[in-house]
């Protein structure tokens, strides 16, 4: 995929992906504006199910919708709210350790800075990049599942693993798209660029894809 595709396949996702059902931890920046929604909810996203997610963000919410409000839950408090969530045990005592470090070190506000983030336990590269896209509308590159594997299918870049394709975006990917790149390819990757037998006679980008990697498809 050429620099001049790789405008031309964003200008068309951005036509097709509202179509299709926004991810959850998109959603909830889009609903509610907070950084610390965006951060709690995709927490409780990882290896869960984006319907089950957004159940339980809702119910968590509504009991505590601030550091504050939720350092003062019991853990077993948090896992009844969150279940039944991915790990909801090991994530109930993480939420509640995280908003007590937002607290003690950083004034109660979540940091927008990437490796501030990073020093929360749990909290990776995806996570830190989402919160300060979606949470603070700020440059930054997220690399879940979906992007690092269509970003290699297309041929745009060649990577080994989600931290390269970061840096490999970073240097090569025009930075106005940086915020909507993830949220694109997720929803994408969700629906028609699939792991495995992606729905290549219905891609609309597929001009511009060298899939590479693809094996079965239908």
């Amino acid at each position: 995929m050429t620099e001049r595709e790789i405008h031309a396949a964003i200008r068309i996702l951005r036509r097709e992906v509202p179509k299709w059902e926004t991810p959850v931890v998109t959603l909830m920046a889009e609903t509610y504006e907070s950084p610390f929604r965006v951060l709690i909810s995709c927490i409780l996203s990882l290896r869960t199910q984006d319907a089950t997610t957004a159940k339980a963000s809702h119910r968590l919410f509504a009991v505590a919708d601030s550091p504050q409000a939720l350092v003062k839950l019991t853990v077993k408090k948090i896992e009844n709210l969150i279940y039944p969530v991915g790990f909801y045990k090991t994530k109930a005592r993480q939420v509640r350790d995280i908003c007590q470090t937002i607290i003690d070190r950083h004034a109660g506000k979540v940091p927008d800075e990437i490796d501030a983030l990073l020093t929360f336990k749990g909290v990776g590269r995806k996570t830190a990049n989402l919160v300060v896209t979606l949470g603070y509308n700020k440059p930054g590159i997220c690399v879940d599942t979906h992007v690092h594997r269509i970003s290699n299918r297309w041929g745009y870049i060649k990577s080994a693993t989600p931290e390269k394709t970061e840096a490999a975006l970073r240097a090569k990917l025009p930075k106005q798209y940086w915020i909507e790149y993830n949220n694109l390819l997720v929803n994408f990757g969700q629906h028609l660029c699939r792991p495995i037998s992606p729905l290549c006679s219905q891609c609309p980008v597929k001009k511009y894809c060298q899939q590479i990697g693809v094996g079965v498809r239908r």
